[in-house]
């Protein structure tokens, strides 16, 4: 069974993992899929950032936001990743461009910023309204940030890294931002649920859902989902990092026009940061997902 070939694949990785993917248009769409623990609860991390810039982009297109406004990113605003908090200078940027850096690069900063303009309330009561009804949004990066350095009784990034390099693995395991229940959390069903209202143009007016789309296909990491894809398929999605913890949720756009919303959560056996078996493991899956949606054979032995 696929399922099984799924799971053979994140075991071989070295860790686990839960899928599901489905069609967004064309015959079968919200009907077929592929689902491999879809409804057990996961870690969402940075593809907390999907309703995050859906909810600004609505509040845009309903003329509660002037997306021009102007934004200063200081000293003080940054958090780590990438994007502005590499900025050693105060920069100053528009509303849509802090948009265009959460997805693009996942911008941690930038999403906090904008987070602020939009109202943590305000993204609370959008996945609500999608029927997203177990998404629980505990804060934006800069509560989790604090919530992990607390837990390890650290003062800053720096002195995190040092006491992070301390704790046995037993204890990093049990840390609230790697458990769902105490996290930003969703299932793997509800985040594709989430992409193909966005592909379809139900979660919001349609100039909102174009721009969650244009930005989700600027994302610039091309390590899980899209390597497991050829050139010929185009790849909207956004990341997903913590340690031990890998995921990345998006829609394929395959030659013929059809498209698939698949996310993939993945949970090493190590805390290793980062692991290129685990991401590719990712793209790995998700083809085998997509592939047998549209009923082709798989294209590498799994």
């Amino acid at each position: 069974m696929i399922e099984e070939r799924i799971r053979r694949i994140f075991a071989d990785a070295g860790c686990t993992g839960q899928l599901h993917a489905i069609p967004v248009t064309g015959d079968g769409a919200g009907e077929a899929e592929v689902a491999v623990g879809a409804d057990e609860p996961v870690v969402i991390a940075s593809i907390f950032k999907v309703l995050l810039v859906l909810e600004f982009a609505r509040q845009v297109a309903d003329g509660q936001l002037d997306p021009r406004e102007r934004v200063s990113v200081r000293e003080a605003d940054r958090l780590g990743g990438w994007g502005t908090a590499g900025c050693l200078d105060d920069v100053e940027l528009s509303l849509r461009d802090l948009a265009h850096f959460a997805m693009s690069v996942s911008d941690n900063t930038a999403a906090d910023l904008l987070l602020s303009r939009v109202g943590l309330d305000t993204v609370r009561l959008l996945a609500k309204e999608l029927g997203l009804e177990r998404t629980h949004i505990v804060g934006g990066p800069r509560d989790l940030l604090q919530a992990l350095l607390a837990e390890v009784g650290a003062r800053d990034e720096r002195e995190f890294a040092v006491r992070w390099a301390r704790l046995p693995d037993e204890r990093k395991r049990r840390l609230a931002v790697l458990d769902p229940r105490h996290t930003t959390a969703s299932t793997p069903r509800e985040i594709t649920r989430l992409l193909r209202l966005v592909w379809s143009d139900a979660a919001g007016a349609p100039e909102a859902c174009a721009f969650v789309r244009d930005l989700m296909s600027r994302q610039v990491f091309r390590h899980r989902l899209a390597s497991g894809f050829p050139p010929g398929v185009a790849v909207a999605a956004k990341t997903g990092t913590l340690p031990g913890l890998h995921m990345e949720a998006g829609v394929t756009r395959h030659p013929d026009g059809r498209c698939y919303a698949v996310a993939v959560f993945a949970r090493t056996h190590d805390l290793t940061a980062s692991l290129a078996t685990v991401d590719a493991a990712i793209g790995r899956t998700a083809a085998l997902a997509v592939g047998r949606l549209r009923g082709e054979a798989p294209r590498t032995p799994a």
